[in-house]
């Protein structure tokens, strides 16, 4: 490995000395501007950003050797609270926090003791990240690089921001957050552990009437199932609070958990009362609001306390959850009689019983309230069939059995036989209005943690300032934007179309971490997933800016009105005209960006929220045109993280097992859509492909002994090299990147490995190739090519090379020649096979002639359009090729090859016609002999009469189905 990694870093540095990968605007020459997600330096560059930074790389690469120009920046993200939250914990000066950190992240631990603030944490992680992704070979023009802290970056925000403000798009008011009670401060994705999106939505309450008078409140998903309630569910184990709640009719008291009453403070005014354990408040009875009917609180310890309220209605019938459990209960305390608990029937679905909870629990054969998956599982289906196609019951009315609210009988009668969609809506109104119904906000996706190590709980923020993803008008453009866009893979299109209408008013600010400040609200500092939704536009400028030494008090909203939207006087602005033409024509240039690389799991914000602000504040003619959003990288099967210490960190990858061997496991493990699984036998393996390719080409320009010939070994070998590279070409085009390494790497060796065995001295023509595919493997890996480019005596910087044009490769096909040796491999495999269940050590073949091979052809046309086998056998009768009787058993012959070809393989024989079998077989005579180990005693025509007839052989050869008779030497 000390080879490839001394080979990395001797090209890295020149490479960045000749300054290669940095880009200006060339005009006449075609354009790429891609980008990849800027990386939060709260630790070093991983395995997860050595994936989504190659894609980007490799089509870098790609398209600078196809003669585009082609710019790759790259930023750091020091906004937020990840960076805070680990300065915290290495300031406390905990050596052993210490050392664990060193040890996870592959760093001197008494370096990082130094580190006491954000700044100077994110520092040291941006550097080893930086220089990580320098040796990696990431082909970035490094002049453009910045960080979310430095001050033309902030002018920038703040310009973005008063744009949004401007528009009506920042709205200030009272909405659900997530929020961290530590720190007392919204958060979202980049402030968790794990980076989890609190998952934030409204469920229902439905309150019953206890016979002590308190409101006994249930959270709900499904207020329409209210009526077939048993029971009500609370857990033994649990401490509940009788508490003082603030509703929108006024005071109420409620008795609800402990847990769900500290939850609800953050929502609304909560005053405690007293305390009540979950035992005592077992076999008390409350009443329906609804039905009137009065139930029972019986204790089952699946209920979680700190969801909704921590207490649970029970509806066996339609809740798989709750008729296991009451089936339970009622085999340990009833002896299996059910009685009052009896499941009752609300909903009709087609294709079930009154009770489909029953059918699903039975179908799936449920035992168990510890079968969750299962439990799971049959849910999901109730509750969708119903939602989608469930009827309220007819009889329902007949369920009231008291008014407890007046008109609940009226009510049930409007509801009976509507669709369960309408029932829901009717009954959440009906309840809400007289005071029976309410609504909380929960976390559904609970328990998410801060990165400090608290809960995150839902808070009701007053006077926070929100982006209004939920703007109808600003949602119609985003869709608008994203019906053009290219998307890979395109089978995200429909998360993305959720998840833009599913978006709400989104908390945009912060008390705490570093970042930009709200520029009309001081101590609010704009939080990282709204700073980073078109910093791709920042690029084209901050080198010039740098340049001209413009200082940030000039970066003002005039300024950058002008730059990016051509808004204003430019003499007005403060700047040098000229300057502001320039940096306004670069970013025109460069405008729109091409392709946008980030990871799967940050479609459901960051992604999403860079085609709103895009639409927002560009023209249509800006729009981004990409998004690549690959799958994780497993390690040894399992997600990283750091309570696991399977972090793999970039730099320790690259120099432990070289940039070009990461690079290519990498690149060739997974299609970009796909979870990679990422181990130590995958790295070692592709370590000996590269090793095997580097002693091929070695080998190859040491042999001195060459021939001058051209035939059809070489030509063969030509014209499935230009195949394999053009099939690379497509491939890469598409984003599938490990599809094109299947080709470069494994397809082409392997043809020049078979090619050397095909032939006793290789050609000179060999070499030609061999050039052509190190510029096919350097986009993948960049260094063992450079090396190997220099090291066969070619000038010039490989990096810098142009790849072979389409044009180029596309007359180096010859599928005459491909359909030659495709015939010579399936013989070679014919007569494998044959050894395997005949003696012998000796072989004549009987062939076809190639006018024999029409028949062939008309055969696959006959069966393409339809046809059977017994239009074959009129074709053969007519056409003279067999009679009557030979007919039937060469017509199954023919079309049993026919089924067995591949469709690429039958298409080439339609468009060539036709192969001369003779020729190709004594041509590679002792090939065959030397990979089959049978001596070939002699090569017949079957059309020659004086050909002699062993074993009665010779009748039987056909087109692309030599006839062979094995035999044992005398």
């Amino acid at each position: 490995m000390s080879y490839l990694v001394n080979v990395a870093r001797k090209w890295s540095r020149v490479w960045e000395e000749r300054r290669v990968y940095e880009v200006n605007p060339k005009e006449g020459i075609p354009k790429y501007f891609l980008t990849a997600a800027f990386m939060y330096p709260n630790g070093p560059a991983h395995v997860g950003h050595a994936r989504t930074y190659l894609i980007p790389d490799v089509l870098a690469r790609f398209l600078r050797g196809l003669g585009y120009n082609v710019l790759f920046p790259m930023g750091f993200h020091y906004t937020g609270t990840p960076i805070l939250a680990l300065a915290e914990g290495l300031a406390t000066g905990n050596s052993q926090y210490v050392s664990s950190v060193a040890e996870v992240f592959q760093v001197d631990a008494s370096e990082l003791s130094k580190l006491k603030d954000p700044v100077s944490v994110a520092r040291f992680f941006h550097e080893i990240s930086k220089n990580a992704m320098k040796l990696y070979g990431l082909s970035i023009d490094w002049r453009r690089e910045f960080t979310t802290v430095d001050p033309e970056f902030k002018a920038f925000i703040r310009w973005q921001f008063k744009k949004l403000l401007d528009l009506g798009y920042l709205t200030r008011g009272s909405h659900p957050v997530g929020w961290c009670p530590r720190h007392n401060m919204p958060v979202g994705m980049h402030d968790t552990k794990g980076d989890v999106e609190p998952e934030i939505e409204e469920i229902y309450l439905i309150k019953f009437i206890g016979s002590d008078g308190l409101g006994y409140v249930v959270a709900t998903l499904r207020p329409e199932t209210v009526l077939g309630v048993t029971n009500i569910w609370v857990n033994p184990n649990t401490k509940y609070c009788v508490a003082r709640v603030e509703t929108s009719r006024g005071i109420d008291t409620w008795v609800l958990s402990c847990e769900a009453a500290k939850k609800l403070s953050f929502q609304r005014n909560v005053e405690i009362l007293r305390e009540v354990s979950g035992e005592d408040l077992i076999g008390k009875e409350v009443v329906n609001p609804v039905t009137g009917r009065v139930v029972r609180v019986i204790e089952a310890s699946f209920v979680d306390p700190r969801f909704g309220t921590g207490v649970v209605m029970s509806v066996p019938a339609h809740a798989p959850y709750d008729y296991v459990a009451l089936r339970d209960y009622i085999l340990s305390r009833k002896g299996g009689s059910w009685e009052s608990l009896e499941p009752i029937p609300l909903i009709k679905v087609e294709g079930y019983s009154d009770v489909p909870a029953r059918d699903v629990v039975e179908k799936l054969g449920i035992r168990s309230q510890d079968e969750h998956t299962l439990l799971d599982s049959a849910t999901k289906e109730v509750y969708r069939v119903e939602l989608e196609s469930g009827v309220m019951r007819s009889d329902v009315v007949n369920l009231v059995e008291k008014e407890v609210v007046e008109g609940a009988r009226s009510f049930v009668e409007e509801i009976s036989g509507i669709p369960v969609k309408e029932a829901r809506e009717k009954i959440k109104n009906f309840l809400m209005i007289r005071g029976f119904g309410d609504t909380i906000y929960e976390i559904m996706n609970a328990p998410v943690y801060c990165r400090c190590g608290t809960e995150i709980v839902v808070k009701i923020v007053k006077d926070q300032w929100f982006i209004n993803y939920g703007n109808p008008e600003w949602k119609k453009l985003a869709l608008e934007a994203l019906s053009r866009m290219r998307l890979v893979p395109e089978e995200a299109r429909t998360q993305f179309v959720y998840t833009i209408n599913w978006l709400r008013e989104k908390a945009c600010t912060r008390s705490r971490g570093l970042g930009t400040e709200l520029p009309w609200a001081p101590g609010w500092i704009i939080e990282s997933l709204s700073d980073s939704t078109i910093y791709m536009a920042f690029y084209t400028v901050i080198h010039k800016i740098r340049e001209y030494k413009i200082p940030p008090e000039k970066l003002t909203y005039e300024f950058w009105d002008y730059v990016m939207l051509g808004l204003g006087d430019p003499s007005k602005v403060g700047v040098d005209r000229g300057i502001l033409e320039e940096l306004r024509k670069e970013f025109l240039y460069w405008y729109p960006l091409d392709s946008r690389h980030s990871g799967k799991d940050l479609i459901p914000n960051h992604l999403t929220f860079f085609i709103f602000n895009h639409v927002a504040i560009f023209p249509e003619s800006l729009w981004p045109k990409q998004i690549v959003a690959n799958g994780w990288v497993l390690v040894q099967g399992e997600k990283m993280a750091k309570s696991k210490g399977n972090i793999l960190p970039l730099h320790w990858l690259v120099s432990t097992y070289s940039p070009d061997v990461v690079r290519l496991a990498i690149a060739s493990g997974a299609e970009v859509e796909s979870d990679l699984n990422l181990d130590v036998d995958v790295l070692d393996s592709t370590r000996a492909k590269l090793k095997a390719i580097h002693d091929l080409v070695t080998s190859i320009f040491r042999e001195s002994d060459l021939s001058q010939v051209v035939d059809l070994p070489e030509k063969w070998l030509l014209s499935r090299f230009a195949r394999n590279v053009l099939g690379a070409y497509d491939d890469l085009s598409g984003v599938r990147v490990r599809a094109a390494c299947l080709k470069i790497f494994y397809n082409i060796h392997q043809d020049i490995l078979k090619y050397l065995e095909m032939v006793e001295k290789p050609s000179k023509v060999l070499r030609d190739l061999v050039i052509m595919w190190l510029k096919a493997m350097h986009p993948v890996t960049p260094f063992i090519t450079e090396e190997l480019w220099h090291e066969i005596g070619m000038n010039g910087l490989l990096a810098t090379e142009e790849l072979p044009s389409r044009d180029e490769l596309r007359k180096m096909i010859d599928e005459s020649v491909e359909l030659s040796y495709l015939f010579l491999e399936r013989f070679i495999d014919d007569l494998r096979n044959l050894t395997k269940v005949v003696r012998g050590n000796e072989a004549v073949i009987y062939v076809s002639s190639e006018a024999d091979y029409k028949h062939l052809v008309e055969s696959i046309r006959i069966l393409r359009e339809g046809g059977r086998i017994s239009d074959v056998i009129r074709y053969l009768v007519a056409s003279g090729f067999a009679d009557q009787k030979q007919a039937p058993k060469i017509a199954k012959t023919l079309v049993d090859l026919i089924m067995s070809l591949p469709p690429e393989l039958l298409e080439a024989i339609v468009k060539v016609g036709s192969v001369s079998e003779y020729e190709i077989l004594l041509r590679f005579r002792k090939f065959v002999e030397d990979e089959t180990g049978i001596k070939i005693k002699e090569v017949y025509r079957s059309s020659d009469v004086s050909a002699p007839d062993y074993g009665g052989k010779k009748k039987t050869a056909l087109p692309f189905r030599p006839s062979i008779m094995l035999m044992s030497s005398s």
